[in-house]
């Protein structure tokens, strides 16, 4: 795997950071000592630090040789860890009971600080770069956050990029699609309003329990009946809540789950025809149901030309055969999706397969491998070079 040289030669110093930061993760919004250390060693190499976006957000501020000239990337990495026991038991294992960099932004933030530390020492690029260091991916919104608290007003930029680690891919690869990369994430909770009665006399209630089997087993016909067979969606009860003893019907039960899908047009259908449902089959029983839903991050979508030119720079780095086009797209989630509704760019995986831990993200045994550092960091310093040097070079 082609890879920068000098970005080389300081693997083992990004190694130790990146284990650094796997021994102590930290979560959404807390990440306090991860943003100090990113901040200081932006300092360091003379990158501008700024700090606040979001509470634990850090942005750094690097410019060219000729300094600043109105061009301007964004890349981004996430630094935030999940609420989950780690049962690894390496020397550099979570410190931290019941929280764990179980999806790799240790790795993330580890691959944009090399980048970044190499940029700042070559600085062979004409325009600016903005590091951002994202927290509270998992789940919290913290990309959205960050736009809100005016990152791109204060930040200006004329794409942004984002990468993330995929152990399903053999390491070193890098995977590309333009259009939609990841799936918008909604979230649905149902309460069935029945009567409660004695379980020996269920003719004297009605039974929300009955009603909710019921509802589990018609919201699996939205996606085969109601959504076109070319598209892709998930529809998941992932909870069933309701009574509390063997002998008795329960007066409530509620019901919970989640929607994927990738087109608006979908999300839409889907969650309209999971109203009507669940409303309809609660009235036929004489009960009554209420649906609480609610849309969390949206799809995260390419856009075309800046895919190609990642692509293009991703051949650099790792060579053509390498560069994986036009993968399935993933029905998880990503919050950098946000940024891509407000500037156009592109988010890549990088394979990770054939390391220690041989497992997906969101493991209690997952471990980023650290022999795809440098190359994370070479995409990232190309990109740049490239981008910001006023062509493409294929």
């Amino acid at each position: 795997m082609p890879i920068i040289n000098r970005i080389a030669d300081f693997q083992p110093d990004m190694t130790a950071w990146r284990r650094d930061l796997h021994a102590h993760p930290e979560t959404a919004f807390e990440e306090f000592r991860t943003s100090d250390i990113v901040a200081e060693k932006l300092a360091e190499w003379g990158i501008e630090v700024h700090r606040g976006l979001a509470g634990t957000g850090v942005v750094g501020t690097l410019h060219g040789a000729s300094g600043p000239n109105g061009k301007a990337i964004g890349l981004r990495a996430d630094m935030d860890a999940l609420n989950m026991a780690e049962e690894n038991s390496f020397e550099y294992a979570s410190k931290h009971p019941g929280k764990m960099h179980a999806c790799g932004h240790d790795g993330h933030t580890t691959m944009l600080l090399g980048a970044a530390r190499y940029l700042a020492e070559t600085r062979n690029f004409d325009g600016t770069v903005h590091f951002i260091f994202q927290p509270a991916e998992e789940g919290e919104a913290g990309g959205r956050v960050m736009i809100e608290d005016g990152l791109f007003e204060k930040f200006p930029v004329e794409q942004v990029y984002g990468m993330h680690n995929w152990p399903e891919m053999p390491a070193g690869t890098i995977a590309v699609r333009t259009g939609p990369m990841m799936a918008a994430a909604d979230e649905f909770e149902i309460t069935i309003h029945g009567h409660g009665a004695h379980g020996a006399m269920p003719h004297q209630g009605i039974d929300p329990v009955v009603i909710g089997a019921q509802l589990v087993m018609a919201l699996q016909t939205i996606v085969s009946r109601s959504v076109d067979p070319l598209d892709n969606a998930v529809v998941s009860v992932t909870m069933f809540h309701g009574g509390s003893a063997f002998n008795v019907i329960p007066g409530s039960v509620s019901l919970g789950g989640t929607v994927r899908t990738f087109r608006v047009e979908t999300q839409d259908r889907i969650e309209s025809q999971l109203r009507r449902m669940t409303e309809n089959i609660a009235g036929a029983f004489g009960a009554r149901a209420e649906v609480t839903y609610k849309r969390s991050y949206p799809a995260t979508v390419n856009t075309p030309a800046e895919t190609e030119f990642a692509a293009a720079v991703a051949a650099r780095v790792v060579g053509q055969s390498r560069v994986i086009h036009n993968p399935d797209p993933a029905m998880g989630a990503e919050d950098f999706s946000y940024m891509l509704q407000k500037r156009p760019g592109s988010y890549v995986w990088i394979g990770q397969a054939g390391g220690p831990s041989g497992c997906m993200v969101h493991n209690p045994r997952y471990d980023f491998n650290d022999e795809i550092l440098p190359v994370g960091a070479s995409y990232w310093a190309a990109l740049v070079e490239t981008a910001l040097a006023g062509q493409v070079q294929t």
